[in-house]
C-alpha cells in the first residue's frame, strides 16, 4: 500500500474516450472565450446560453418554487444563476459557486482623445495588475458601451473581424534604447504612455488638431457619437487575437482572459449539466481585479439579498441557510512554470495538466487577507471528489515571501458560509494571452460538478 501523496497527470490516466471528452469540451469553452472578452460580454454569453436551457429572468422580490431555473443579471456586468432544488435548505444550505469575469485590460479615460505630431491617440487608464510593456506592440480592440445623453446604449466592438482595424501602443526601437535598458520595468515603462494610436489623415481645411477632428467625425458618422459622449462610455482596449490550440499535441489553449472565464464556464456549465437536487447559486463578478468593489463586485451585499429571498421562499431561518451553505470561490491560481522555478515553493505548487487546484488559503506573506478554508471543509471536499473520481491537487501562490493575491473567498466566507479557493492552474498568469491546459479545465468542470451534485 503506497501511503505517499502524488500528482496525477489527467492526460497520463485518461483513455481514448476521457482524451476526446476533455477535447471536445474545450472547444466550447474556447467559443465561450471568443465571445467574452468583456465582463458584459461574459455576462450576456451566459445569459443566451441560459435561456437556450430554459432559465428564466428573476425580478428582485418574486418568489422562488422549487424546480425553477433562473438568473438575475446585475447591471449587465455580474450574473447571479440559480437552481431552486429539492433538498432542504434548512439541513443543506446552498451549494454556491462563485468566478469573476473582468480580467485586466486598459480602460479609455473619460477625456480620452488628443493629437500630437499628426497622430491620434486614446489615453488609457490600467485596470488590474498588469505588466506595462506587454501591451505595447500588440494588436488590441475596442469593447464596451457608449452612452448617448438621450438615453441610447451604443455597444462598440471594433478590431475582432478580420476587415476591422484594430489599434497599436509605441514601443522604441532597440538602437535608441541605451537609456531605457538600465531602468528597472517598473520605471521604464510608464503608465501615461500607454496611448492607443486611434488615427493618422488629417481633416482637410483644418490646421489645429485636424487627425483629431477627422477620426470624431469618423465616429461621428458610424456611431453618432461626439467627443463629449465618451465622458459616459465604457470602453475596454483588449487583445484583438483569438484563443488559440497550442502545442503538436494541442494540449493547452493560450487565450486572452482566462482569468477567471477558465473557471467561470466549468462553473456555467457544471450548473446547466448536472443533475442534483441541492439548490444551486452561481455567481459571475465582476471587480475582482480591482477589489471586488461596487456594486457589481463581491463584496456589495446582493449575495445576502438573494439567499435572504431564498431563504424566505423556502420559509427557512436566513442565517441557518447560510450556516449550512457551502461555496467553492473559483479563481486561477499560479501554474508552476519551470522556466521561472526559483518563484515557487515545488511541493506545494500548482501544476498544469494534473487537475483543478485547491488553494486552502491566498493572501499575501502571513495569510494577509485569506479566508484560509478550514481542515473539515477541505474534508468534506476530498471525500466528494474521491467518491466521483476527480483529480484535483493542492496549490499556493508561489513563495511564502515572493508575493501573492487574493480572491473573492474572503467576501463570501465572512457571511458564516465556508468557502475553499479552487481554480485552473495558469501560466503568464495576467498577460494579455494566458495558458492553460485543456485537462485542467475539464477537471474544473468535474470538481464543480461533483460540488453540486
Amino acid at each position: 500500500m503506497d501511503l505517499t501523496y502524488k500528482r496525477q497527470n489527467i492526460f497520463a490516466n485518461a483513455d481514448e474516450s476521457k482524451r476526446r471528452a476533455i477535447m471536445d469540451y474545450c472547444e466550447g469553452y474556447k467559443k465561450f472565450l471568443d465571445a467574452s472578452k468583456t465582463e458584459r460580454e461574459a455576462v450576456a454569453t451566459t445569459v443566451a446560453m441560459l435561456e437556450a436551457d430554459g432559465y428564466k429572468k428573476y425580478t428582485l422580490g418574486d418568489k422562488i418554487n422549487k424546480g425553477d431555473k433562473l438568473y438575475y443579471n446585475n447591471r449587465g456586468k455580474a450574473l447571479f444563476i440559480l437552481r431552486a432544488g429539492t433538498a432542504d435548505v434548512a439541513k443543506e444550505g446552498v451549494r454556491i459557486l462563485v468566478a469573476h469575469v473582468d480580467s485586466p485590460r486598459l480602460d479609455l479615460k473619460q477625456v480620452p482623445m488628443y493629437e500630437k505630431a499628426d497622430m491620434a491617440y486614446f489615453k488609457t487608464h490600467y485596470y488590474g495588475g498588469i505588466k506595462k510593456y506587454h501591451w505595447l506592440t500588440i494588436p488590441l480592440a475596442l469593447h464596451g458601451v457608449v452612452m448617448l445623453a438621450d438615453g441610447t446604449k451604443l455597444t462598440v466592438s471594433v478590431g475582432e473581424s478580420d476587415d476591422d482595424p484594430v489599434f497599436y501602443i509605441t514601443d522604441l526601437l532597440p538602437h535608441l534604447s541605451q537609456e531605457l535598458n538600465v531602468k528597472t520595468v517598473g520605471e521604464g515603462f510608464n503608465a501615461e504612455n500607454l496611448n492607443l494610436l486611434i488615427g493618422g489623415m488629417p481633416m482637410h481645411g483644418e490646421e489645429k488638431d485636424a487627425v483629431k477632428k477627422a477620426v470624431l467625425q469618423l465616429l461621428h458618422e458610424r456611431y453618432n457619437v461626439a467627443e463629449e459622449d465618451l465622458l459616459s462610455a465604457e470602453l475596454e482596449a483588449v487583445p484583438a487575437v483569438k484563443a488559440r490550440d497550442v502545442g503538436f499535441d494541442r494540449a493547452f489553449v493560450a487565450s486572452y482572459g482566462h482569468d477567471d472565464r477558465v473557471c467561470a464556464y466549468p462553473e456555467v456549465t457544471a450548473t446547466m449539466r448536472t443533475h442534483t437536487e441541492q439548490t444551486v447559486l452561481t455567481i459571475l463578478a465582476d471587480k475582482e481585479e480591482i477589489g471586488s468593489e461596487g456594486n457589481t463586485g463581491m463584496q456589495c451585499v446582493l449575495i445576502n439579498d438573494l439567499l435572504d429571498m431564498i431563504a424566505a421562499s423556502y420559509g427557512v431561518n436566513p442565517a441557518v441557510l447560510r450556516a449550512h451553505s457551502k461555496c467553492i470561490s473559483a479563481d486561477v491560481t499560479a501554474g508552476y512554470d519551470p522556466a521561472y522555478a526559483s518563484a515557487f515553493e515545488e511541493l506545494n505548487a500548482g501544476y498544469v495538466g494534473k487537475g483543478v487546484a485547491m488553494n486552502k488559503f491566498t493572501g499575501s506573506r502571513g495569510k494577509s487577507g485569506s479566508n484560509d478554508a478550514s481542515a473539515e471543509y477541505v474534508g468534506y471536499l476530498r471525500g466528494i471528489f474521491a467518491k466521483e473520481g476527480v483529480i484535483w491537487q493542492t496549490s499556493e501562490l508561489g513563495r511564502v515571501d515572493l508575493g501573492g493575491g487574493g480572491t473573492v473567498a474572503k467576501y463570501i466566507a465572512k457571511n458564516n458560509i465556508d468557502t475553499v479557493d479552487m481554480g485552473v492552474p495558469v501560466l503568464s498568469m495576467h498577460a494579455p494571452y494566458e495558458l492553460v491546459s485543456k485537462a485542467d479545465v475539464y477537471s474544473a468542470h468535474e470538481a464543480f460538478s461533483a460540488f453540486i451534485k
